[in-house]
């Protein structure tokens, strides 16, 4: 029982690990870095172009509904041009 608890006591030594001033990521990890910075800008950049193009449209149907509204207010409902729904 006493060189089980002996061997349990023991520490082991460490094994030679290299310096960790040596230890770089290297080439590979620049270029995943570089590759991750560069995918998050040009989805970002996607991201802000289909919102714009999105509040854009907003504001043409917006404007489109306005006239719709004044060329109905403007007709007689007897002579009320037919319509094309839009979506």
């Amino acid at each position: 029982m006493l060189p089980v608890l002996v061997a349990l006591a023991t520490t082991p030594t460490p094994a030679n690990t290299p310096d960790d001033s040596l230890v770089t990521p290297g080439p590979f990890g620049f270029g995943a870095i570089a590759f991750i910075g560069v995918a998050v800008f040009l989805l970002v950049w996607d991201m802000l172009r289909r919102i714009r193009r999105g509040r854009y449209r907003e504001e043409v149907n917006a404007e489109l509904d306005a006239e719709e509204q004044a060329r109905a207010a403007e007709t007689p409902d007897d002579a009320a041009p037919d319509a094309a729904p839009r979506t």
